[in-house]
């Protein structure tokens, strides 16, 4: 059952395993980028102990941190360790401080989400639910109906601030579809039935060489089940495969590209390297669908793959004048630009707020040890419940 506080276009669910580790949802999906805050921000001279953040003279306090932390992991599941804990609320945090920015940019600019369309989105989230549902999925979130409706509203008006400031600039021409075609026509010549698939990898081991734009990186096997859940919460949400790709997957390979994998002909699912689940995955799925989390093995070892089966063509050259190659090649194109706008767009909104992260700050200055901030406020199993 999806969880009431999200969007839902893609179906699927977390697997059974990753189940017992997390419940997190994605209550802060327009995120496109964190950043580390607090080195070149100014200091503010006092603040009280329960502030972990400010931007722009607002503060984020330690309450909003943990009730968004307590959405992300399971009681009942695997207890993450103290480093994980304040990790993730170091995620959390920094997220809350980006939807601060753009939701004062979206206010200043008149693009806030009015009474009526939060209303008309909390009617629709709602509405798969009885009224017992709906109220014991509070419960377990430690959310009230106020907290929801105001994630709502900011989630809709970031979501205007990105369409009107990013989205709305981006233009596809003819000359650009025809000119990519003309360098990569090799590309559309099939020899036999081919699979454009896409990919989100996640691993239970540290990788220095991760690209993805959150700097995420799973570490460990907790760690990992607990990314692949969030990351199958944020899927049937609604949230774009490829932005999450290039967010939060740890394939150095694909994640520029939003995890596209491009062309796989069929004859390379026989292949001995590729895991026989992997396999039975891609031919399950149509066009458009994704793979709930499959547990794949390689000569790296072990990791979790959501896959995309972006389409499924037959053997031949394709023509540019077919519509699904033109497609094809507008979305890689859009992809390409959006993140370049969108990475573009999120510098500018960090560089023009004032931010403080004291949370961070004080993480740094303990040395690797936990801070006292985190000691006397890390939230204990009983919260919310």
């Amino acid at each position: 059952m999806n969880k009431p506080f999200v969007d839902r276009q893609l179906v699927g669910h977390p697997t059974d395993r990753s189940r017992g580790i997390l419940r997190g949802r994605a209550l802060l999906p327009f995120i496109a980028l964190a950043f580390s805050f607090g080195a070149g921000c100014m200091r503010q001279a006092q603040h009280s102990p329960d502030v972990w953040a400010a931007v722009n003279g607002k503060e984020i306090k330690r309450d909003e941190v943990d009730k968004y932390y307590r959405t992300r992991v399971n009681p009942e599941g695997q207890e993450p360790s103290e480093e994980e804990a304040l990790s993730l609320k170091l995620n959390v945090l920094d997220e809350l401080i980006y939807n601060e920015i753009l939701f004062e940019r979206a206010k200043k600019l008149g693009l806030e989400a009015t009474d009526g369309e939060v209303e008309d989105k909390f009617t629709e989230r709602k509405s798969p639910y009885t009224e017992a549902e709906f109220q014991r999925q509070l419960r377990e979130q430690g959310m009230t109906v106020d907290d929801w409706k105001q994630d709502v509203r900011r989630q809709l008006s970031i979501q205007k601030l990105l369409n009107r400031e990013v989205l709305s600039k981006i233009t596809i021409t003819d000359q650009e579809v025809a000119d990519y075609y003309n360098v990569n026509k090799m590309q559309f010549n099939f020899a036999e039935p081919t699979y454009h698939l896409a990919q989100i990898v996640v691993t239970p081991r540290k990788d220095q060489q991760i690209r993805n734009r959150k700097n995420d990186d799973a570490s460990n096997e907790s760690e990992a089940l607990r990314k692949t859940k969030m990351l199958m919460d944020r899927l049937n949400s609604g949230a774009d495969f490829a932005q999450l790709a290039m967010d939060y997957s740890e394939d150095m390979n694909t994640v520029s590209t939003g995890g596209d994998l491009g062309y796989v002909p069929e004859s390379a699912l026989n292949s001995p390297q590729v895991d026989p689940a992997l396999k039975k995955a891609v031919l399950s799925l149509k066009p458009g669908q994704v793979s709930q989390p499959v547990e794949a093995r390689d000569q790296a070892g072990t990791s979790y793959r959501i896959l995309k089966l972006i389409s499924r063509e037959a053997a031949g050259q394709r023509s540019l004048n077919e519509p699904q190659v033109q497609q094809n090649i507008r979305d890689t194109l859009r992809s390409r630009k959006e993140q370049l706008l969108r990475s573009a767009y999120l510098a500018i909104a960090r560089d023009d707020a004032q931010v403080t992260n004291y949370l961070a700050q004080q993480v740094i200055e303990a040395g690797g040890k936990l801070p006292d901030a985190a000691k006397t406020y890390m939230p204990t199993r009983s919260i919310g419940h």
